[in-house]
């Protein structure tokens, strides 16, 4: 439900408000010290805040977070046009021209695409061309497949966007099955590396877990199903159950730390049953 404002004027009032926080004379010594780098870990955290709202299905909380990731915005662009590069406006009309590229089978031809499997292509398509034109002519131009593959995502997202990337061109495995095989084998080389000795054994090992987390990723992929969102469900069982074997052993009047392994599997599939 809308509170009655008119978007444009909310958003303008925003847009002043901001400017007066960077004010050089009358605005807030912390907001006018601020720059891109020391605002992008909030940007980050406001975006995870967001999605942990939505998980949690709470609308309120979810109206809050997004208000929150919209000052993101609006801090980065305030500081931008104060550097001369651009300015909010051109923030929201450039990615309102890039929906519109974007979204021809609305704009252009309704007829260009028929099923949800063929938007995608033709958003892909755009998206390559885009990133192409982008990229530019000369040495220093970056023409890969996995060019402009953020790393700041997490880990297990950057690995599956840059195994959708590859993909893409033709480097993949032809079956989720072989993507198994090469799980395990990555398992194996592991337990090789446990087993060896001297002083580049825990960099292998290291190594090694990057590479198991890395197929593992693309298994999922394979198997049409999301790595970060299956992680954060995974995360969030293990929460529940965990917190219901606290709850289980301070009823019984236990103290955690002094649980022994017998106690401690018992409460585990207790709450496995429970939660």
């Amino acid at each position: 439900m809308s509170d009655g404002r008119d978007p444009g004027t909310a958003i303008v009032a925003l847009l002043e408000l901001m400017a007066r926080l960077r004010d050089p004379r009358r605005g807030c010594p912390w907001d006018r010290e601020q720059t891109f780098s020391t605002i992008a870990p909030y940007t980050i955290e406001e975006a995870y805040e967001v999605a942990d709202a939505i998980e949690r299905g709470e609308p309120r909380k979810l109206r809050e977070e997004l208000g929150d990731l919209l000052f993101q915005v609006v801090f980065h662009a305030r500081m931008a046009q104060e550097e001369g590069w651009f300015d909010f406006a051109a923030v929201a009309g450039g990615i309102r021209e890039k929906l519109i590229r974007r979204h021809p089978h609305v704009f252009e031809d309704p007829g260009l695409a028929a099923d949800t499997g063929q938007l995608s292509r033709v958003w892909e398509e755009q998206k390559a061309r885009e990133r192409a034109q982008a990229a530019g002519e000369g040495a220093a131009a970056d023409h890969s497949a996995l060019a402009d593959v953020p790393r700041a995502l997490p880990a297990l997202t950057r690995a599956a966007k840059l195994g959708r990337r590859a993909a893409r061109v033709g480097f993949d495995w032809e079956s989720a099955s072989q993507v198994r095989d090469k799980v395990l084998e990555e398992v194996r080389e592991i337990e090789e590396a446990l087993a060896a000795e001297g002083s580049g054994s825990r960099d292998k090992l290291t190594e090694e877990i990057g590479d198991l987390l890395f197929a593992v990723a693309n298994w999922s992929l394979h198997l049409k199903i999301d790595p970060e969102e299956a992680l954060r469900a995974a995360n969030a069982k293990f929460e529940r159950r965990f917190r219901r074997m606290e709850a289980l052993a301070a009823a019984q009047g236990k103290a955690l730390q002094g649980l022994d392994a017998a106690q401690w599997d018992a409460l585990w599939r207790q709450a496995k049953r429970e939660v």
